[in-house]
């Protein structure tokens, strides 16, 4: 069990809750509106790529604002940076939902995923300012544990709110969990990082700092870990509403139960990570998640080159796939920080950075491949899951530590 955190007074207990409600903020904006997504592109009178840009923008927003907010919070604290990130957020979210056309509203989602992208820096930069790099894999396996109790909730509550109302109740829901947010740090956190770097900002420091980062193996093995992992993440998440909904039939309601139940496999696969890290340690509790990750990716794709057009034939070799990532964004996510704790909110935004640059290339690639059959996410979920079995048993098995 974690001990104590450092260099606060925030209880055990509350610092999880606030991980959980920061990193929350990346699954609730992308899978809540996911139901949504083939109506408000019909509604709109949007073209599929148009659709798709509203996912990908906000991504590459969130993966390059990282790049200022990890310094900009090595300079001035966690807190400063959240509480303006969750204003934001709360007005982007205000004006995506009233949006009336497909441009304004990508706008609008940018700025969306430039804030969420100080929240989910920040929370990872907080588990290497309280936690030593031991505890780090355990703590934010719970935090991701919380995330995948909001990502269980996210899919079903917007296929609700779409079926029930329209796109725009869906969108507004991101209103109400980025005040609930905002309400959190405001009133209960503490700032965690104990000592500020007046040169964190120079443009020189934050050069050297970031070429120190990307020449450390630990880094670049852990990185690329969760790139790969998050890559097949992101295909699924671009792709399946339009293939669940258009090419399979399903109701907006059936896809927010399938994508309850990944939510709930993911939930699982935090739990199992805590457990598999405590008894085999790092490098070979990732090692057996890249084999679950190589039968879910390479399976889905040979039953779509066999010509099986099913639901299961998507969602059981899924299922394998988001087990593992479970056991593999904890231990990616920290251990690319954990070298670098006087540093660590610029390896978490390069980190994060790194793994939104592969989702933004996954989301273009996407664009211009959707040819209205399985076969294309079958693809993407098959490389991504080949990369992420090669990370796990090439470069984390010689550069992670073994506990």
């Amino acid at each position: 069990m974690p001990s104590t955190p450092r260099h606060t007074r925030m209880s055990a207990a509350l610092v999880v809750l606030t991980l959980s409600t920061l990193l929350g903020l990346q699954p609730i904006t992308t899978d809540l509106y996911l139901s949504a997504l083939p109506v408000l592109t019909q509604d709109l009178g949007a073209s599929m790529a148009q659709a798709q840009l509203t996912l990908t923008a906000l991504l590459l927003a969130f993966g390059a604002s990282q790049l200022v907010w990890g310094p900009v919070s090595d300079r001035f604290g966690r807190r400063p940076v959240l509480l303006v990130g969750m204003v934001a957020y709360l007005l982007a979210s205000v004006a995506s939902a009233l949006s009336p056309s497909m441009d304004l509203l990508i706008v609008w989602r940018t700025l969306q995923g430039v804030a969420m992208g100080a929240g989910v820096m920040c929370a990872r930069a907080i588990v290497r300012d309280l936690y030593a790099p031991a505890q780090g894999a355990t703590v934010m396996s719970k935090g991701l544990s919380g995330l995948g109790v909001i990502a269980c909730l996210a899919a079903p509550v917007g296929g609700a709110l779409t079926s029930a109302w329209s796109w725009h109740a869906a969108l507004l829901a991101l209103a109400v969990f980025g005040g609930a947010a905002l309400a959190l740090i405001a009133w209960r956190f503490e700032e965690t990082l104990a000592h500020k770097d007046p040169r964190a900002l120079q443009p020189r420091r934050m050069l050297r700092t970031w070429w120190l980062i990307l020449r450390n193996a630990q880094f670049v093995a852990f990185s690329a870990l969760s790139m790969a992992s998050y890559g097949g993440l992101f295909t699924f998440l671009a792709a399946s509403s339009f293939v669940y909904i258009r090419v399979l039939g399903f109701s907006t309601t059936q896809y927010g139960l399938t994508m309850f139940l990944n939510s709930f496999v993911y939930l699982l696969g935090t739990f199992a990570c805590r457990r598999l890290v405590a008894r085999f340690g790092v490098r070979r509790s990732v090692a057996i998640a890249g084999l679950f990750s190589l039968v879910g990716g390479a399976s889905m794709l040979l039953l779509a080159w066999s010509g099986v057009v099913a639901g299961w034939a998507i969602m059981l070799p899924m299922a394998f796939f988001i087990f593992a990532h479970g056991i593999h964004q904890p231990c990616g996510q920290s251990g690319a920080v954990a070298p670098f704790p006087q540093a660590a909110g610029a390896a978490s935004a390069l980190n994060g950075f790194l793994m939104m640059l592969a989702a933004f290339a996954t989301g273009q690639w996407l664009g211009t491949h959707m040819d209205g059959t399985v076969l294309p996410l079958a693809t993407g979920m098959c490389f991504w899951s080949t990369l992420l079995a090669l990370s796990a048993w090439t470069l984390v098995h010689r550069y992670g530590p073994v506990r």
